[in-house]
């Protein structure tokens, strides 16, 4: 019996140090829970929960208490629920958010501010900025009181669009949509009332900004065309099997990168509970595994579906630099909701779109710290994936099952092994600033000769909540190969994406990729 037991053991040790890529804990105490993340073009990272959870565990600056009425445990709270993470350092410091950010929305500004809408009680209305800075800098939450949601939004979706414009879709009991700056206030979208069910399952829609400027939204198990400009669905696709995909059914959706002449683009759907889990308050149920994949831009568009090797609902879909997808975070049963979830998938997945179906799939190192209900992934412009986040509960929790989680990780795929060193590119030269179509020039440096193309690859910052990137993209640009300029030296020729609906303006990742391995990103401001 010993022997089997030491025998288990080895396969499973051996099995987990087998497997491609390795993890790291940054921060062993955040201080708050993240529900929403988003990463700024100061290298910095912006971490923001719900402000009536009682006691988080990171105070505000002294004098900076608020008074909240909404919170059952803290009327005057002097605990901080919004954070700004260094990554060089590590470092945490707290931001002051005054109004409710409960399963809000957010997104970039053209000009790098992040806009956050919505919420619920006292925030369901509102409308909020943060300008970020350096880590060492001031700057914090503003909420807005010239202006405000025309409807209230909790469980919305926020995108860019091509004018630099945000386009704020549905919420819980709102079938409409608005913009940001407001643009003659509310416009009945009668598709989310259509897929609506008993458990709703059309709450914080998918939505993806094709490279033909429409907007894809996914709610339930369907799909249209939306024109934002004339405010009408213009094709509707067809449904998707597997059962509902979107909150509280809890799938997750990736738009893939685009490329070429930017005139196809892929959406990918995967995971999400069975119906009825979230109505009967079900741990257990099963999620199911399958995915989706829809050519958006065809003529006569059908989904092709696949399997994941894991059930699993509440799973971060997160665009890489080279254009492949990691899935991670998540559990394989029950539903999104409070304590409505177990078995956690600990282990992350590489989707490689351009594999044959059935091979797309590749099973990744797992992590150990569950990651359920109101937990994020980001790529971080050095190329790992930062994970955050997981409260399945009311209040913060240490003692339960899954308790509240303060820990911060990352996951370095393999792309970042330390036998790969010698091909990782190096941007040496790069403009701050490019215009849409404009030619510039990239200057890298690679230990070893290059023997092949060097991608320039613009990669967004996306507002990560609930299971879906919002803004999320990948753009990969047009390019002559590389020429040898002296040394290890390379100069790469490129392309800025050619309008607002290829790329919207705004601040991108910029990464090198030299056979499959990234630099570290450089910021680059896209403008019109």
């Amino acid at each position: 019996m010993e022997l089997l037991i030491l025998s288990m053991f080895t396969f499973f040790f051996l099995s987990r140090a087998q497997l491609p890529g390795t993890w790291d804990l940054l921060v062993p105490n955040a201080g708050i829970s993240s529900m929403h993340t988003a990463v700024t073009r100061f290298n910095t990272v912006v971490l923001l929960d719900r402000t009536n959870t009682g006691p988080s565990r990171k105070m505000l600056r002294k004098g900076h208490c608020r008074l909240d009425p909404h919170d059952a445990v803290l009327k005057r709270d002097c605990y901080a629920h919004s954070v700004l993470f260094d990554i060089q350092t590590n470092q945490i410091r707290p931001l002051m958010i005054l109004t409710d950010t409960w399963c809000s929305s957010g997104q970039f500004l053209h000009d790098g501010t992040l806009l956050q809408t919505g919420g619920d009680l006292d925030g369901f209305k509102k409308i909020r900025k943060l300008d970020p800075c350096d880590f060492n800098g001031s700057c914090d939450w503003v909420e807005l009181d010239d202006v405000e949601l025309s409807e209230g939004r909790w469980y919305s979706t926020n995108q860019i669009l091509p004018d630099g414009s945000v386009i704020i879709i549905g919420g819980r009991g709102a079938n409409t949509v608005e913009y940001y700056p407001p643009r003659n206030g509310v416009v009945l979208f009668p598709f989310l009332a259509d897929v609506e069910d008993k458990q709703m399952d059309n709450l914080y829609p998918y939505v993806h900004l094709l490279p033909n400027g429409k907007l894809f939204v996914f709610a339930n198990n369907k799909a249209v065309l939306f024109d934002h400009e004339t405010n009408e669905v213009v094709k509707g696709y067809p449904p998707l099997d597997g059962g509902p995909r979107n909150y509280p059914s809890a799938g997750s959706s990736v738009m893939l990168a685009l490329e070429g002449d930017y005139s196809t683009a892929v959406i990918v759907v995967c995971g999400g509970a069975q119906y009825g889990a979230f109505i009967e308050r079900s741990t257990d149920t099963p999620a199911h595994g399958s995915c989706g994949r829809i050519v958006a831009t065809s003529l006569d568009p059908i989904w092709e579906m696949e399997d994941m090797p894991f059930g699993r609902i509440m799973g971060d879909m997160v665009m890489l630099p080279t254009g492949d997808v990691l899935v991670i975070n998540g559990a394989q049963a029950g539903t999104q909701g409070f304590e409505m979830a177990s078995n956690p998938c600990l282990y992350p997945l590489l989707y490689r779109p351009d594999q044959p179906v059935g091979l797309r799939f590749m099973t990744l190192n797992p992590g150990t710290v569950p990651r359920l209900y109101h937990s994020t992934a980001n790529l971080l412009p050095d190329g790992r994936v930062m994970v955050a986040g997981s409260n399945p509960h009311h209040i913060y929790n240490f003692k339960a099952e899954f308790p509240t989680e303060l820990r911060i990780e990352a996951f370095s795929p393999e792309y970042l092994s330390p036998d790969r060193a010698n091909i990782r590119p190096v941007i040496e030269e790069i403009p701050d600033t490019v215009s849409f179509g404009e030619a510039f020039n990239v200057l890298v440096s690679v230990t070893l000769p290059v023997v092949g193309l060097v991608e320039v690859n613009f990669a967004s910052a996306p507002f990560a909540t609930h299971s879906f990137s919002q803004g999320q993209r990948l753009v990969k640009l047009t390019i002559t190969p590389s020429v040898p300029v002296s040394g290890n030296l390379y100069k790469v020729e490129c392309k800025a994406p050619p309008n607002g609906a290829v790329a919207p303006p705004g601040y991108y990742m910029v990464f090198a990729v030299n056979q499959g391995v990234p630099s570290v990103a450089r910021w680059v401001h896209l403008v019109a």
